[in-house]
This record gives structure tokens, C-alpha cells and sequence, in this order.
């Protein structure tokens, strides 16, 4: 029998200290995430020097709950797989330094990963891929169309040209004073609400996949503005229905036209922004609708920041005999494509 490969994950691109054992690249045996949203949402936002000081106190904390809970050593770990980019520069450098620093003292295998790459293959936590697959990455940084014809071959077909889907979510949050993380609340809201107000949909070229919602942000901005110059009253619930449903139709009708061309079997969504309800009822909907493609979305925990998916992601790499030196550094504007 061959033995079982336990792959060691590290994440620290953003704002959660992150650490998962994954056995053979599909199998969570332990996830542990060290969230840092309380210490952030005074400031109704990630402040990245904060991000990084609790990365440093925390990274040898979650590294060793999540080897305590997986029941394993050191000697038990093949490799270890971290996030080197994209991401805040200081929060990549402490799991970088930290995944060096382990490498280097017990003599294991490091791999680099990138972190879009890690969100799309937290869908092989749950199945495996099946190829030729389109996926729709959507996050607080990211909003891309990855056309990947088999493991670790990432083709992006569509990317963000201004802020990214959940970017402009925390932004509209902002200006409807609601707390942070914005992206919760606006999903929450836009469920009680009616989407009666006209805002844009930014379809772009006829042929393009790429996304825009600056435009959008700032429509909804000026709505608030001129209502308010008017005296007038906009009930926050309508307001985030619209917001919702515009991001919304522009995300599904896009994905939906690009997985008919693209003749794939089926899409996945990463990301943390795959955790809103809206977006996941509306890709149900259409998907329903072209029964030949298969629709994954991954659970809930699966969709923020967390290590297991960086494990997974690692361990297709390393069994592709992919390798890190130990001069690996932080690339916070990593390349997909060329990763």
C-alpha cells in the first residue's frame, strides 16, 4: 500500500492566521483559523501593519493546534505548502518566513502557492475536479473567469479591470454605515429589501469577460447623495437589493456564457465572496438551466481564507514535483498564469 501524503498548509496572505494538515490532497484532518475581524472593524477595514503583528503572534499558535488536532509530528508532514502571494506584503512574509523556517529545521519540502489557486481547489476538499472546468474566483480582491483544462494549468479569461466584487461590497457598506466585514451585511440587508432602484449593469465589450464595478460603487454612492440633497429618504434595504442584484446578474450572465463557450464540464466558485446567498441562489437558478455543466460551490468555510485549501492546492504541485527554495519571498502581485 502507498502511504498516506500529509501535506502541512500555511495562510497569512490577508487578515486570518491560518493552518491545516490535508492527508493524499483531498482529506481535511485538522483546519484551524485564527480570525482577525474584531481588531479590524473599528477601523471598518484591514489595516495591514495590524494584520501583520497578529500574524506574528498567532502563526506558532495555529501551527501547532493544527498538528495537535491531526494527531501528527513533523516527521509525519511530506511537505508544507504556503501562500506567497497575492496579499498584503508583511501578512505574506510572516507565513513565508515562518513555512522557511520550518522547512529549513526539519528538512521538508516547501511549495509555493498561489492563493486564487488555493480558493479554486478548496472545491477538491469536497470532489475531485473534473476537466475542462471554468471557475468563477470571487473575493475582497479578486474577481477572475479561470479556465483550467487540467490540475494546476490556470488560464485567466476574465479578470477585474477596477474593484473587485467584494471590494465593492465593503465600499457600499461603508456608505450605508454598516459594520465590516461590509460583505455579510449587504446580503443580509438585500434579502429584506425590494431591488427598485435603477443602478448599472457594466457589461463591457460584447466578447470580454472581464469585470468593472467602480461604476456601480459610485452610482450607488451618488443615489445616497442626491437623495439626500432632496431630502428624500432611500430605505438601505432597497438600496442593497439593487447593489446586490446588479453585481449579481452581471457575475452569473458572464460565467454562464463563458462555460457555453468554453464547453466545459463543470464550474466552480472560489472565494469569500461564494459565501453570499445571493450569488449562490442565482448560480443554482441558471445552472439549472444548462443541465451538461456542473455547478460546485464549496461550503461556507470553505470559502474564506483558510490553510486546508493551500494544502490542497500544495499537495497537486508537490506530486507534480514542484519545489521551493528556501530563498521564497512574498509576491503580492503574483501572477495566476505564471505562478
Amino acid at each position: 500500500m502507498e502511504k498516506d501524503l500529509f501535506v502541512l498548509g500555511i495562510e497569512t496572505s490577508c487578515d486570518e492566521t491560518a493552518a491545516a494538515i490535508i492527508k493524499n490532497g483531498t482529506e481535511i484532518v485538522s483546519n484551524v483559523v485564527a480570525s482577525q475581524i474584531e481588531s479590524h472593524k473599528r477601523f471598518g477595514g484591514v489595516v495591514p501593519e495590524l494584520a501583520s503583528r497578529h500574524h506574528v503572534e498567532q502563526i506558532t499558535i495555529v501551527i501547532e493546534e493544527a498538528l495537535q488536532k491531526a494527531n501528527v509530528t513533523f516527521q509525519d508532514i511530506d511537505a508544507i505548502a504556503v501562500t506567497e502571494g497575492p496579499g498584503l506584503v508583511g501578512a505574506l512574509l510572516v507565513g513565508v518566513n515562518a513555512a522557511k523556517a520550518l522547512a529549513f529545521a526539519q528538512q521538508i519540502p516547501l511549495v509555493g502557492v498561489h492563493h486564487i489557486a488555493g480558493h479554486i481547489y478548496a472545491n477538491r476538499l469536497e470532489r475531485e475536479l473534473k476537466f475542462p472546468l471554468l471557475a468563477l474566483v470571487v473575493s475582497g480582491g479578486h474577481t477572475e473567469l479561470v479556465l483550467m483544462k487540467d490540475h494546476a494549468q490556470f488560464e485567466v479569461i476574465g479578470e477585474t479591470r477596477d474593484d473587485a466584487a467584494g471590494e465593492a461590497y465593503d465600499k457600499v457598506a461603508r456608505t450605508l454605515n454598516l459594520p465590516y466585514p461590509g460583505g455579510p451585511q449587504i446580503d443580509r440587508l438585500a434579502h429584506e429589501g425590494v431591488p427598485n432602484i435603477d443602478l448599472p449593469r457594466a457589461w463591457l465589450e460584447e466578447d470580454s469577460y472581464d469585470f468593472s464595478f467602480s461604476g456601480l460603487k459610485s452610482a450607488v454612492i451618488n443615489t445616497m447623495h442626491n437623495a439626500a440633497q432632496r431630502g428624500e429618504t432611500i430605505k438601505p434595504e432597497d438600496l442593497a437589493a439593487s447593489f446586490q442584484a446588479s453585481v449579481v446578474e452581471v457575475l452569473v450572465g458572464k460565467t454562464v456564457k463563458a462555460a457555453k463557450e468554453y464547453n466545459v464540464k463543470e464550474v466552480l466558485v472560489a472565494g469569500g465572496v461564494a459565501a453570499n446567498k445571493g450569488l449562490r441562489t442565482a448560480l443554482e437558478a441558471a445552472f439549472e438551466k444548462l443541465p451538461e455543466v456542473e455547478l460546485h460551490i464549496p461550503p461556507i468555510h470553505l470559502c474564506t481564507d483558510n490553510a486546508a485549501m493551500i494544502a490542497a492546492c500544495g499537495t497537486v504541485l508537490f506530486q507534480q514535483g514542484k519545489r521551493s527554495e528556501l530563498n521564497l519571498n512574498a509576491y503580492p502581485g503574483l501572477d495566476l498564469e505564471r505562478f
